[in-house]
């Protein structure tokens, strides 16, 4: 037998006898796991940044774990169960994807996406931005807001016409700094917007861009305060210009 099914008959099995016989397992409920999901999902993306491949094992796993749990309370309910749930999504694939299961050309990803999103308006949807979650992070839900629109060619057609754009949203939003006007947190998210676009058009992920900017800072900082340790400096003590002295060194240690 595949050593897949075998893996995954076991999680199911013993999903099961949790339910049956855990406490604390009885007890959870969607509303329940939904947090406890969203932790996971996060520590799941911390591995991936940090290239932390046994630990995205496990956080992998965790995550599996979450998705039976889901399906074993569905199927307490009458819901739906893990059949359901993996028949549904395997449906929606083959669907999805006429270029492998149908008698549609797509050569490259662009035609894929665009074919994506035509099918999803078939499909009943009223709006192609329908399916993008009302709680994504702001900087992810910008993203998936403008990868949605490109699916219909709602897109500037060049680089440089980003950055033009971008450009303008810096100047809008030095306009209402200078003049001290109450519109300055939108054109900011104006300039934040254009940026992910351009983001985009240089093929990079801003979310990942700025975790690792984020990690990169962390990081460095902590060097810094240990720098200042061994010169038994307290980093609250020290003046701004102190500060930046070690903040330089502890750069030259990264080289």
């Amino acid at each position: 037998m595949d050593p897949r099914l075998l893996a995954f008959s076991r999680l199911l099995k013993i999903m099961d006898e949790l339910r049956e016989q855990c406490p604390w397992d009885q007890k959870q409920t969607f509303e329940t796991l939904r947090q406890l999901t969203i932790e996971e999902t996060y520590e799941m993306a911390d591995a991936i940044t940090d290239q932390d491949y046994t630990s995205l094992e496990g956080e992998l796993g965790d995550l599996f774990l979450h998705l039976v749990f889901y399906s074993k309370i569905g199927s307490e309910k009458g819901l739906f169960d893990v059949t359901s749930v993996l028949n549904k999504i395997c449906d929606k694939l083959v669907y999805r994807h006429p270029h492998i299961y149908g008698d549609v050309s797509a050569d490259d990803e662009e035609t894929v996406k665009a074919n994506w999103e035509k099918l999803k308006l078939k499909e009943g949807k009223k709006s192609v931005l329908e399916g993008v979650p009302s709680s994504l992070p702001a900087l992810v839900k910008a993203t998936r807001i403008q990868e949605k629109v490109k699916g219909i060619g709602f897109e500037f057609e060049k680089s440089e016409d980003v950055w033009a754009k971008v450009q303008e949203e810096l100047a809008e939003l030095k306009t209402e700094i200078d003049q001290n006007s109450t519109e300055v947190e939108a054109e900011f998210g104006d300039v934040l917007f254009s940026l992910v676009n351009y983001a985009r058009f240089l093929k990079i992920s801003p979310e990942n861009a700025l975790a690792k900017t984020n990690q990169k800072f962390i990081k460095r900082f902590q060097k810094m305060e240990h720098l200042l340790a061994q010169d038994k400096l307290l980093a609250q003590d020290q003046t701004l210009e102190k500060l930046d002295l070690y903040w330089e060194l502890a750069k030259k240690t990264e080289q």
